[in-house]
């Protein structure tokens, strides 16, 4: 990674010259190359450019925005780079919200919406131009152009995605001056919120922010569509786990997660979520990402994984997979009863049930299956009402799935656990059962022993589809499929 350089601020860039590197090998620019590098460029502006898939969706996201907050102004930012260390940056994901209201995914954007007196609002888009040539910042500055790549300009926003764009370095002294009462989305804008300080409320402001989480709990056709997309390269990438079991074997859960993560790089923007490939005993550890221990034969493999679309939906799977292609008796045991209580808790799932349904029917199961075998004193009724299941299952048996991969977190527990399913919900089912290696409760046969099966469930005008029924889920079924992919 060259070293020459130091990211500045748009704000800093304005105000002084763009500074150096401290230790760069280059003491200073020469005016003669300064003039040089103003000049000599061809017009690179892209025209005709077509709007992003989802723009019809973005505006209508908008418009209920809009209609729930009508006289008041809205601001959602994107948020700003974060620092890894030193001068080096995490990879920047904007906000869910910002993103889902407007396509857009570059740093330092803003959307605010503006009241109008006839009524409704006027939507405006604050991003960042292109680099400036003139006073060097597209080459000396560590976000210009040259060094971090090419940015639209606002007149190429504008036809991306579909609404008037400003520049945002103009933004917080509009907000400053603002009149009239304003809402936020907190915690993505420190620059935002402080230009607003005086003008918001964090009552007036989580109303926003919950308001936003509701919208998605129901999908539309896009998101759908992205929402499978996501899926089918999830399949892909649990099959090409399997394929690579044995090089896993000869090194560690982190081939298992390298290979993964390929598969979402090259077909998607990156995984969702850390990768759980928790071998052996690790998979009693409900969120192991460490990734660092060893596969071995004989034992289980809990993988957890999920690809997230270039528009930011996830995926989110779990299957439980014998590292040497068959279960053992006791391993099938305990896979058969989360088995059949993801079936139970799939066929929960349609329009008009309550929401807790599922998780309750897949508990049901579990509970039946530890009371049968000794592991727990019955009966059922007493398990399930004391919670005393949960010493082995642990954690709810699913959640929202959208842009973020537990979606919707915002909501009122109403509008979610407490609430309805509908159709165009997105939720995953998968429940488990967790023997820890040091629970002297169970046979020793259980220690050690984790599994987990997950899909990805829509809930239909009629039922329910599972969208990731590409990837096989009964024992036998699961041993041919592993067969056929080392074959």
């Amino acid at each position: 990674m060259s070293d020459e350089l130091i990211p500045e601020t748009p704000e800093a860039e304005e105000a002084e010259p763009i500074k150096q590197r401290k230790n760069g090998l280059y003491p200073g620019v020469s005016d003669e190359l300064a003039e040089s590098m103003k000049s000599g460029w061809a017009d690179t502006e892209l025209r005709d450019l077509a709007p992003i898939p989802q723009a019809a969706e973005t505006a209508a996201r908008r418009a209920a925005l809009s209609a729930r907050f009508p006289g008041e102004r809205i601001v959602v930012p994107a948020g700003n780079l974060k620092v890894r260390s030193n001068d080096t940056d995490y990879p920047f994901r904007a906000s869910v919200e910002y993103a889902y209201l407007t396509g857009n995914q570059t740093e330092d954007g803003v959307l605010v919406l503006e009241p109008v007196a006839a009524g409704g609002h006027t939507a405006t888009l604050y991003l960042l131009p292109r680099s400036d040539r003139e006073n060097g910042e597209f080459w000396l500055s560590g976000q210009g152009e040259l060094w971090v790549g090419r940015r639209h300009s606002l007149t190429e926003a504008e036809q991306v995605y579909g609404l008037p764009v400003s520049d945002v370095r103009a933004l917080p002294d509009a907000l400053r001056e603002a009149t009239g009462p304003v809402r936020v989305v907190r915690a993505y804008d420190a620059g935002v919120e402080a230009a607003l300080t005086d003008k918001v409320t964090a009552e007036r402001d989580e109303e926003l922010r919950v308001f936003l989480s509701e919208a998605r709990l129901v999908k539309d056709g896009f998101e759908v569509a992205e929402l499978q997309k996501a899926v089918d390269s999830t399949v892909r990438g649990f099959e090409d786990v399997v394929r690579v079991l044995d090089k896993a074997e000869a090194t560690s859960e982190r081939y298992i997660e390298g290979t993964f993560f390929l598969r979402a790089r090259v077909e998607g923007n990156d995984v969702g979520y850390g990768t759980i490939a928790a071998a052996g005993a690790h998979a009693c550890t409900l969120h192991w990402v460490r990734n660092d221990g060893p596969v071995r034969s004989g034992d289980l493999l809990l993988l957890d994984a999920g690809v997230e679309t270039h528009t930011y939906y996830t995926a989110d799977v779990t299957r439980t997979l014998p590292v040497n292609g068959r279960f053992s008796e006791v391993q099938r045991r305990v896979y058969d009863a989360v088995y059949d209580a993801q079936e139970a808790g799939i066929a929960a799932v349609r329009p008009g049930a309550k929401y807790r349904d599922f998780h309750d029917a897949a508990q049901r199961v579990l509970t039946e299956r530890l009371v049968e075998w000794g592991l727990v004193e019955g009966p059922v009724e007493r398990v399930l009402e004391l919670g005393l299941q949960r010493r082995w299952t642990l954690h709810g048996t699913g959640h929202m799935l959208g842009m973020d991969v537990h979606d919707c977190a915002a909501a009122r527990v109403e509008s979610y656990v407490d609430g309805t399913l509908e159709a165009g919900m997105v939720l995953t089912v998968e429940p488990g059962l967790y023997f820890q290696a040091d629970d002297l409760t169970v046979p020793e046969e259980y220690r050690g022993i984790g599994v987990r099966i997950e899909d990805d469930i829509l809930v239909t005008e009629e039922s329910n589809r599972n969208l990731s029924d590409g990837l096989p889920r009964q024992a036998d079924e699961v041993e041919s499929w592993m067969a056929s992919l080392k074959s």
